[in-house]
């Protein structure tokens, strides 16, 4: 199926989830939540444990250059300043999200691969040799750096599931490609080991794959749903929190396809904003987690406070 998230459309026909609705907030902590440090937190999504898992953080200047293709220095710096934040630099986080089922223990992407995933694993009480699914939405160098540690698998008991488009994308590449040459080194020695889903597939019950082109080939976003509760896994759908959301169109550096990438943003975030169903942003500020508001001709994320509080 292709992307075409509406309110009665790819992800299901559960109803729209209040923003915050007092009895039963959407995102809540809960009787099997655990992790609640500066780098594993968790909260209940129905009877799901999610816990986004921070891998690593850090300053890169050059704002503008990667996040404001097509934006004038202007509107660029007004909207920093709008937000408080600097035109110059950006604060990039790297969140790996784990999802507890009740019957498998599912991560979603691995980290840089500098130990930062162990460290928040353990946080989060749960060791590698423990996750039953690596799920890879997509192949750059931060998101499959962790798969192996020192030339050895770092979740030796797992099973990965990715698209085809994407795997079948970077291991065409030449030797001497950056990406390429990390994927033939961390992806390709478990690719028999690696289930390749189609959008709407589905990597178990209740987790669903939903296309979500641009930023890479095979770019992929994953709708949870459990006891009627949704949240979006949205990976790199939109990579920083002010600019990709106020204006989807200004093109990302690191976006392969810009013009596919600005439609599947626009899609995805206008979905998330008009069902107020909570998502999770790999780039996001930890915990990385938040609502999206729709603004004008674009959107502004919304990041979880006490809605995350038992």
């Amino acid at each position: 199926m292709t992307i075409k998230l509406t309110r009665r459309a790819a992800l299901g026909s559960a109803a729209a989830l209040p923003f915050a609705a007092v009895a039963a907030p959407v995102l809540a902590a809960g009787a099997e939540t655990k992790a609640n440090s500066p780098i594993a937190k968790s909260f209940a999504l129905g009877d799901f444990t999610v816990t986004t898992l921070l891998d690593g953080s850090l300053p890169r200047d050059g704002a503008q250059e990667i996040f404001g293709g097509g934006a004038s220095d202007e509107d660029f710096a007004k909207v920093s300043a709008d937000n408080f934040i600097s035109p110059d630099v950006a604060q990039f986080f790297f969140t790996p999200t784990l999802v507890n089922t009740g019957s498998e223990l599912v991560l979603f992407d691995t980290g840089l691969g500098q130990g930062g995933i162990q460290a928040a694993l353990a946080d989060a009480g749960v060791t590698p040799d423990q996750i039953d699914v690596v799920v890879i939405t997509h192949m750059h160098p931060d998101h499959i750096g962790g798969m192996t540690t020192n030339d050895a698998p770092t979740f030796p008991n797992a099973r990965y599931v990715t698209t085809a488009p994407e795997y079948d994308f970077w291991a065409a590449q030449d030797a001497g490609n950056r990406v390429g040459d990390l994927v033939a080194a961390k992806v390709t020695p478990l690719a028999e080991k690696m289930t390749f889903l189609d959008d709407g597939g589905e990597v178990t019950s209740g987790v669903t794959a939903v296309a979500a082109h641009g930023h890479t080939p095979g770019h992929t976003v994953y709708h949870l749903e459990s006891n009627g509760q949704r949240l979006m896994l949205t990976a790199d759908l939109a990579n920083h929190y002010v600019w990709s959301f106020a204006h989807p169109e200004w093109e990302v550096r690191f976006d392969m396809d810009k013009s596919a990438a600005t439609a599947s943003r626009r899609n995805v975030l206008g979905m998330l904003a008009a069902d107020k169903v909570p998502m999770i942003g790999y780039h996001m500020p930890f915990p990385a987690a938040g609502y999206v508001e729709s603004r004008g001709d674009g959107f502004r994320f919304v990041p979880v406070s006490y809605q995350m509080m038992g």
